[in-house]
């Protein structure tokens, strides 16, 4: 617990949502179970192991000191969440939770819920996802983009706030899908967007006929049963992404599996989309630095072939 105690000794004041301490990196040694997010203002404590009423009240004491320095005066505002295989629990430790609960990103603002469920509204370890996004729809406005498993609708709203005229999103969670509306509206977004609660594998129809797509986006979760599981499910959606492509469309495929790393994707695509090439894999924020990198979240882009004569990506990077 030392690593996460210092790093707290540490902190910044920040305004955007972020990782803080990755002790899942497996680079703290005794701190391997601890997380800590910013969600401002409200400080997200996770633990993935049971841990005792006097080490939590101990955390919780470091970030009361240290959050007396950033902002004196102002009340400490903590949530903890147990994740343990055999018991979750989630209590406000200290102070209270706004709600409505807003969050930035940059230019973004999100909706997020730390009090209820694993899940908050906005994978933090996927903004480096969300910032190639921008940078691709600031490079080729008008884009049209479908967004599989769109979740929260994250990628959605940083699309079309870079340029791109029409974002397709789907989910199977209609409830997941109202808050992606509310994260649009948010933003000043009143058009451009279509949210869809159907399960992707039964409507490939309706999602060509709204291509072709400039960029496609999966991210999945990695095993949800009953739904998907990678290890099965993931070639059958390479395998229609050459119909849902336009001439040099892109594809973002995201991976956030220990027990699979970069080559199942590789592997996977040269057996079910050959002629899809591979670009590049985005590097992780640096808050989520893994000692173990394949163990980690995996995003890779690929590219869809070019008409004759248009110039494809000029470089291919090394998985």
């Amino acid at each position: 617990m030392q690593a996460l105690l210092e790093a707290i000794s540490r902190l910044d004041r920040f305004t955007d949502a972020c990782r803080v301490f990755h002790g899942r990196g497996g680079l703290h040694p005794g701190s391997e179970h601890w997380v800590l997010d910013a969600y401002p203002p409200v400080w997200l404590l996770t633990s993935y192991q049971a841990v005792s009423e006097a080490a939590l009240d101990t955390v919780v004491a470091a970030l009361r000191e240290r959050w007396s320095v950033l902002a004196p005066g102002e009340p400490l505002n903590c949530v903890f969440q147990l994740r343990h295989e055999l018991r979750s629990e989630t209590r406000i430790m200290a102070g209270d939770v706004p709600d409505p609960h807003v969050v930035s990103e940059g230019p973004v603002r999100f909706r997020v819920h730390l009090p209820r469920g694993q899940n908050h509204g906005l994978f933090l370890d996927m903004s480096a996802g969300r910032r190639w996004v921008r940078e691709r729809m600031q490079a080729q406005p008008g884009a049209r983009v479908l967004n599989l498993f769109a979740y929260t609708c994250a990628f959605s709203v940083v699309a079309l706030q870079a340029g791109a005229s029409q974002v397709v999103n789907v989910d199977m969670a209609g409830g997941a899908l109202s808050i992606g509306k509310q994260n649009h509206a948010l933003n000043g977004l009143g058009q451009g967007a279509s949210f869809l609660p159907h399960d992707i594998f039964s409507s490939w129809g309706k999602l060509k006929r709204s291509g072709p797509h400039d960029l496609v986006i999966v991210d999945p979760p990695a095993h949800q049963k009953g739904s998907f599981v990678a290890e099965k499910d993931y070639v059958r959606l390479m395998r229609r992404l050459p119909d849902l492509l336009a001439p040099g469309g892109h594809a973002m495929l995201c991976l956030n599996s220990p027990k699979l790393d970069s080559s199942f994707l590789l592997e996977q695509m040269q057996e079910a989309a050959p002629g899809l090439r591979f670009v590049e894999r985005l590097p992780n924020p640096p808050a989520f630095a893994d000692a173990a990198p394949e163990r980690a979240l995996k995003v890779l882009i690929f590219q869809g072939p070019m008409d004759e004569g248009a110039p494809a990506d000029s470089e291919t990077s090394e998985p």
